[in-house]
């Protein structure tokens, strides 16, 4: 009998859940503020204004919150393009990246990769489409000999 109680009660507290999560997702999600509304995408040239001279760092902690380190470090210049990211674990730097630009497009065109002894060891350059996609990358090796390369297809369902 006692397994019978228990096994009844298991069922209505699942069934009580799973009333609760679809009345829960049956709501609407809030309105957006008036400046969202009027501007829900930014164009590539208003997002590269905001970012002008921005830094920013992703810092972790751990679960006590005594401990706390750098994740992740994004750095952009006066025009709003990625001048660099670093990626970081326990010990230090893991990952750094540097960029370069054809300003006159926008475009990202080449990308340094460093090591965790901040010493290069791929270059990777773009090539893109005329509608602005990527279309290949070439990944190099410091020395200047071609690695690898990956070409980017789209196609839509």
């Amino acid at each position: 009998m006692k397994k019978y109680r228990i096994t009844l009660m298991v069922t209505l507290l699942v069934g009580i859940y799973f009333v609760n999560m679809s009345t829960a997702q049956d709501q609407k999600p809030p309105a957006p503020t008036l400046s969202q509304a009027q501007t829900p995408f930014l164009t590539p040239e208003e997002k590269r204004a905001a970012r002008k001279n921005l830094v920013v760092k992703e810092m972790n902690t751990d679960a006590k919150g005594k401990r706390r380190w750098m994740d992740h470090l994004t750095v952009w210049d006066e025009n709003g393009y990625k001048l660099e990211e670093i990626e970081y674990a326990v010990y230090g730097q893991r990952e750094r990246l540097t960029f370069e630009y054809d300003y006159a497009t926008g475009r990202c065109i080449r990308e340094n990769v460093y090591n965790d002894k901040n010493k290069l060891y791929r270059i990777r350059k773009y090539e893109y489409n005329a509608d602005g996609r990527k279309k290949i990358q070439y990944n190099y090796n410091p020395d200047g000999k071609l690695y690898s390369t990956k070409v980017y297809e789209y196609s839509y369902k």
